[in-house]
């Protein structure tokens, strides 16, 4: 019998049970029997809460536009509800006593927990109870103590892949490490902590080089996005186990500066955003591990705004990342419009943007040296349209790219899996595998 840890919160009986109790709550919060609770007190609350869901729409996603993606229909109905129910619970409790007080503050707050929750299965972050209370984290190793310089490497003769002659050692770690660092910048671009994931075989002595994978969370995210919901770690460790150990190194920088920022992965009056992964993060990198320096063996991944800026460095910075894998990218950086993302960059400079925008670039150059992995949400309506149009300017480039679909719309149960289903596709691109 699976513990509660492992109880599903997208499917199954979790998340039908809260929708039952949140329409029982919701029924107590309307059960009043007083003629001006029908005739006003109630149509005003839902006219309240049908301004407010209008006023989302309007000014987050047509006016303000903090993130890459609009807030969701699902997310903005929940915010109206949560609310709606708060102010409900305030109108009911003022006639009654105490012990009615209580039922109905009860209510409310079991209508915000099934909001809450029903938010999280939309978006898929916490896919198990033990996930939204941090269960199976990894903790974090100092990188001074996980990346010690090894005395000696592995040499891997020409035409031949690591894997084939790989010798692990019998005290090989189970498990690979991950560390919280500070990826500075040479241009001034503020970010937070990064994080770095360090395979099993990297303790080893000789130690391999071993490939590199520049992996972006979406907008608004942070690095810890991977780690957490994303189930790095895990994912990488078991790709391990499979291969004796190897698995590529994974840094997970700071390329958005803050929650709600979106600097579209540019040099622009935005910021460095661009010099930040195409030269800082490489030369962090260089200078603090010891991993493959051939450029075949890097890539550049990333989910939503993430899978977008993976596709602009790979075309950007080839000599850099020659192998990339964009998850649920859109076809162009955006805030919003191509207007709005010109004027906020470069001031209302079309053709600044044109030269630094992938499309525009893939429509005039040859990449035959690039290879890319285009991950879609079968089900994702707004962004595998774009991806396939992205698809098509890749291959007419010269692009080796490949097509991987998942079921599930543009969320963490695509995201997820994704990175584990594009790892014998990046072992063969980087060298770890032979193709």
């Amino acid at each position: 019998m699976a513990s509660l840890l492992d109880w599903s919160l997208i499917d199954g009986a979790v998340p039908a049970g809260l929708t039952f109790a949140g329409g029982a709550a919701f029924a107590v919060l309307l059960a009043d029997g007083r003629r001006v609770w029908w005739r006003r007190t109630l149509p005003l609350v839902l006219l309240g809460m049908l301004v407010l869901g209008l006023l989302i729409e309007v000014l987050v996603n047509q006016v303000w536009r903090p993130f890459a993606d609009r807030v969701p229909t699902n997310t903005t109905l929940w915010i109206t509800m949560i609310v709606g129910s708060l102010v409900l619970g305030v109108f009911r409790c003022l006639p009654q006593r105490w012990p009615a007080r209580t039922g109905i503050a009860l209510a409310v707050v079991v209508l915000a927990v099934c909001g809450v929750a029903d938010i999280n299965r939309y978006f898929g972050q916490f896919p198990t109870v033990g996930a939204l209370f941090g269960s199976g984290q990894r903790p974090t190793t100092d990188l001074s103590e996980a990346a010690k310089p090894a005395a000696s490497t592995v040499v891997v003769p020409p035409g031949k892949a690591l894997s084939e002659v790989w010798q692990p050692p019998a005290d090989l770690p189970a498990q690979g490490t991950v560390s919280e660092v500070t990826i500075p910048s040479s241009a001034g671009f503020s970010t937070r902590t990064g994080r770095v994931y360090l395979p099993p075989a990297y303790q080893a002595t000789p130690r391999p080089k071993l490939p590199v994978l520049v992996l972006l969370a979406g907008q608004p995210g942070s690095p810890s996005d991977w780690l957490g919901p994303g189930q790095l770690a895990t994912t990488m460790d078991k790709y391990a186990a499979d291969n004796r150990g190897l698995a590529p190194i994974v840094v997970v920088p700071d390329h958005l500066g803050s929650e709600l920022a979106n600097p579209m992965c540019l040099d622009s009056k935005l910021g460095a955003a661009e010099t930040y992964l195409a030269k800082d993060v490489p030369a962090w990198v260089r200078q603090n591990l010891q991993a493959e320096a051939d450029p075949q063996a890097w890539a550049i991944g990333g989910l939503s705004q993430g899978g977008t800026c993976a596709l602009q460095l790979a075309v950007r910075a080839p000599e850099v990342y020659r192998n990339f894998i964009d998850i649920s990218g859109q076809r162009e950086p955006s805030l919003g419009t191509r207007k709005d993302s010109v004027n906020a960059a470069f001031g209302g400079d079309e053709a600044a943007f044109k030269r630094v925008n992938p499309l525009d670039i893939l429509a005039t150059a040859k990449f035959p040296k690039t290879a890319g992995l285009i991950v879609s949400g079968n089900k994702d309506g707004e962004f595998r349209p774009q991806q396939q149009d992205v698809l098509k300017a890749c291959r007419r480039a010269g692009m080796q790219v490949d097509w991987l679909e998942i079921p599930g719309p543009h969320n963490w149960v695509v995201w997820r899996p994704a990175l584990a289903q594009a790892m014998p596709w990046l072992a063969q691109h980087t060298g770890l595998t032979p193709r």
